[in-house]
């Protein structure tokens, strides 16, 4: 038989050959794996290895032998400082202090980004850019840079703000009692109102244009349809945005930390969580204690976070 007249073979894949579709979908698992293990890695280092640290510490306390002069040492307690903090009158005081300004300067902020972006959802695309870019600056400029430009406008001694009201016959202090609160506000305002602006501008794009032209037609006012129309439209956005600022407000550290230096007779040691478990951890050197607050703090802000998200989006569902 010649070669052209002989039959070719033909290769026929055998089941076992084939590739089922469970171990294909077992190779794509581990690629996917592959894929995240370096998220995985910078999670478990810079996440899980420090709070497990934390907690181990937590365990622990700094004791000293004889009457209080001879070497110290680190020995376990169980939950010995967790039982502390739970009659720590100054923790939980710095804790609802936090909570109720932050109730506060949270409403004005959202309320303030929320009409901002209602205003800028009417005007030219143009416009809008430069809006946007504009009120995003504060957020842009890092805290402690934003936060020492206050502190030169609030201080005392070369404030041009207290220049003007001196020129102009008035009084005006920044710190104590509730302006206090009023400055901190303001500075805290001043660095989150663009960034939520931008969130709900950006819901508010999202939304499909016929709605309005629909309210538009039965003969509903601008102001009717920003009301009944854009803001139900956007309850999700607005429960992340708060729900993100609430973490913030028990986080806060750095701003009341750096406004101290000119008015520490109202802003204490302990007039937040973090400023509390900071000078536990690095002036009084009790970093058990400290370790065992974070925890504390960390474990109160998840509660509440998740509450408030509860609560909030089934009132607006």
């Amino acid at each position: 038989m010649s070669i052209l007249t002989r039959p070719r073979k033909v290769a026929i894949d055998s089941p076992a050959r084939r590739s089922s579709p469970r171990r294909a979908g077992s190779r794509g698992a581990h690629k996917g794996l592959l894929f995240a293990l370096p998220f995985l890695l910078g999670f478990l280092a810079t996440y899980v290895v420090p709070i497990g640290y934390a907690f181990s510490q937590s365990l622990h306390e700094k004791k000293s032998s004889g009457l209080g002069f001879g070497p110290t040492r680190i020995v376990f307690t169980g939950f010995t400082n967790f039982a502390s903090i739970l009659g720590d009158g100054a923790f939980w005081s710095s804790m609802l202090r936090t909570l109720l300004f932050g109730a506060a300067q949270i409403t004005v902020m959202l309320g303030l980004s929320l009409l901002l972006a209602l205003l800028l959802d009417g005007v030219a695309a143009r416009a809008v850019r430069f809006f946007r870019a504009a009120l995003l600056i504060p957020y842009v400029v890092p805290a402690v840079v934003s936060t020492v430009m206050w502190l030169f406008l609030y201080s005392p001694t070369g404030s041009p703000l207290l220049d003007l009201a001196h020129r102009a016959g008035t009084d005006i202090e920044f710190f104590g009692g509730l302006t206090t609160y009023l400055s901190l506000g303001n500075l805290l305002t001043w660095q989150g109102i663009g960034f939520n602006m931008i969130l709900i501008s950006a819901s508010l794009q999202a939304l499909p244009r016929e709605l309005y032209e629909a309210a538009r037609l039965d003969g509903a006012r601008e102001w009717r349809i920003a009301w009944s129309v854009k803001v139900p439209n956007i309850t999700g956005i607005l429960v992340l945005t708060g729900m993100f600022s609430l973490i913030g407000r028990l986080q806060l550290f750095a701003e009341p930390l750096l406004l101290r230096q000119i008015a520490p007779e109202s802003i204490t040691t302990d007039f937040t969580p973090m400023m509390e478990i900071y000078d536990k951890a690095f002036k009084t050197g009790d970093y058990q204690y400290a370790a065992a607050e974070s925890l504390v703090l960390a474990v109160v802000t998840g509660i509440l976070a998740f509450v408030f998200y509860r609560v909030t989006n089934r009132r607006m569902s």
